[in-house]
């Protein structure tokens, strides 16, 4: 009880504002409850926020009004202002300034975050940390990227990657559904998911429990419970390795 407290409610949370790819990667990962550590970084991003915002406010908008109402008294400005106008300027300085959008936008991220985990078990990182994610997986691999073909495919691709989660923040996660069939002799297998699969590109190996599959394509259905959907060609055999990946069937739905 005690070591699930560690992990879950002390270190899950700073771990929970990494991307998903970076968290898995840390020591104990397995262990950390991560739907409520991300409701609690979630959590903790947006109270931050409101406090930040009334700190900023008070201390920065405040004493500018209460400078600029003591100069209006005093007969300073050539034009008479009103201590209306006074603060109407100031007010509109505090919506528009840089530090107030910055707030303001961590103040809805954690928003996010909170009922995403909350309510689709969807445990986001932080949107800054996740373009960095990208862009570092791309500087790491530009030896692929050998033309301006392939430049914009991995654009695309990180493009396609906010948008998928955009997608899959909608909705409920739902356990898989499997799908087999059998065309000219030939096995396949089609995986409907709530939740994109990382690495899941093809044409991949995949081991499924005892069995070997080559994945051979992949797309979504927006409007779909399961939009994402990863179809699969069963091989004779296979030999395990980094690069194949691993699918535990578990407690996904099997359809006919």
């Amino acid at each position: 009880m005690l070591q699930q407290f560690f992990w879950t409610f002390l270190l899950g949370p700073p771990a929970a504002l990494l991307p998903e790819t970076w968290r898995r990667a840390l020591p104990g990962a397995d262990r950390v409850h991560w739907e409520r550590a991300g409701m609690i970084s979630g959590l903790v991003e947006l109270t931050a926020a409101v406090f930040a915002m009334a700190y900023w406010y008070f201390h920065t908008m405040m004493p500018m009004i209460s400078s600029g109402t003591e100069a209006a008294l005093l007969g300073k400005f050539k034009q008479g202002a009103t201590e209306f106008q006074i603060g109407g300027a100031a007010l509109a300085v505090f919506a528009t300034h840089s530090v107030t959008w910055v707030f303001a936008y961590a103040f809805a991220e954690g928003a996010v975050r909170l009922f995403g985990a909350a309510f689709t078990e969807e445990v986001l990182g932080l949107f800054p940390l996740f373009l960095i994610e990208r862009a570092i997986f791309l500087v790491r691999h530009r030896e692929q990227i050998r033309s301006d073909e392939d430049l914009r495919r991995n654009l695309n691709s990180l493009v396609e990657g906010v948008r998928h989660q955009t997608i899959a923040v909608r909705r409920p996660q739902l356990c898989d559904e499997l799908h087999y069939s059998t065309e000219a002799g030939d096995e396949f297998l089609e995986i409907w998911a709530s939740r994109m699969k990382d690495n899941w590109d093809p044409p991949k190996v995949t081991h499924v429990d005892d069995t070997y599959y080559r994945l051979e394509q992949s797309w979504v259905e927006k409007d779909a419970e399961r939009p994402f959907r990863y179809r699969l060609r069963r091989l004779e055999a296979g030999v395990p390795g980094r690069n194949v990946l691993i699918y535990k069937t578990g407690k996904s739905v099997v359809k006919f």
